[in-house]
C-alpha cells in the first residue's frame, strides 16, 4: 500500500545517505526511482544529492513551480519517489505528493529538517507533519554533548545565530545539531 512518508531529523542525521540507501535497495531488485531535491540547495550542484560521506546522484529538481505530480505521472514502472531537502517543498509540492500516492498508488518518501535554526517550522515540514501518512524522526547526537539533537543551531565566526532569514544554505561551518540545553547555551567563542 503507498503511502507519504515524512522522515526528518536535526542536520547530520543521515537524511540523504538514507534515501541512497533506499534508492540501491530497490534498483537492486531492479524496481526504478525517481529521485527529486529541492533546487533551492544547490551546493552540489542543481539536482544533486550529496550526502556528507561522499556519495552522490542525480536528482530532478524542484522549482517553485514545479508540479510533482505531473513529472511523476509521466515517468512509466515507478516503484518509489524519493525527495531530498523536504523542507523547502512548497504546501502545492506535498499536496501534489498525497496526489501520487492516493492516485497513482505509488509510495513517496521524503527527508528533510523538522525546524530551522530559529525553531520555527519549515513551510515543506509543516504541511508534510499535516499530510504525511508515516512520520518517522531519524536520530543523531548534539554536536557538544552525547545527548539526542533536535534543533539546528546557526553559527557565524563562532557565534550562534538566532534572527536571519530563514533559510542560509550550508552545512557543518553554519549549523550544528544540538540538543535544546546546548541550543540555548551553546559552548561557543563569546
Amino acid at each position: 500500500m503507498a503511502q507519504l512518508f515524512f522522515r526528518y531529523g536535526a542536520m547530520n542525521s543521515g537524511k540523504t545517505i538514507e534515501i541512497l540507501k533506499v534508492a540501491h535497495n530497490y534498483e537492486e531488485q531492479n524496481k526504478k526511482v525517481l529521485i527529486m531535491t529541492s533546487a533551492v540547495d544547490s551546493r552540489s550542484g542543481l539536482g544533486r544529492v550529496a550526502s556528507r560521506i561522499g556519495l552522490e546522484r542525480d536528482a530532478t529538481p524542484i522549482h517553485d513551480d514545479t508540479n510533482l505530480y505531473d513529472i511523476i505521472a509521466a515517468e512509466s514502472d515507478l516503484a518509489c519517489v524519493l525527495i531530498d531537502e523536504a523542507q523547502f517543498l512548497q504546501q502545492h509540492h506535498v499536496i501534489e505528493a498525497a496526489k501520487v500516492v492516493d492516485e497513482l498508488k505509488i509510495p513517496v518518501m521524503t527527508f528533510g529538517l523538522k525546524n530551522d535554526f530559529r525553531n520555527e517550522l519549515f513551510e515543506g515540514s509543516k504541511y508534510l507533519l499535516l499530510y504525511a501518512d508515516k512520520i518517522e524522526e531519524m536520530k543523531t547526537i548534539c554536536w557538544f554533548c552525547a545527548k539526542k539533537a533536535i534543533m539546528n543551531l546557526r553559527v557565524n565566526d563562532g557565534h550562534a545565530v538566532y534572527t536571519g532569514d530563514q533559510i542560509l544554505i550550508g552545512g557543518n561551518e553554519s549549523y550544528y545539531p544540538v540538543c535544546r540545553n546546548h541550543y540555548f547555551n551553546p559552548p561557543l567563542n563569546a
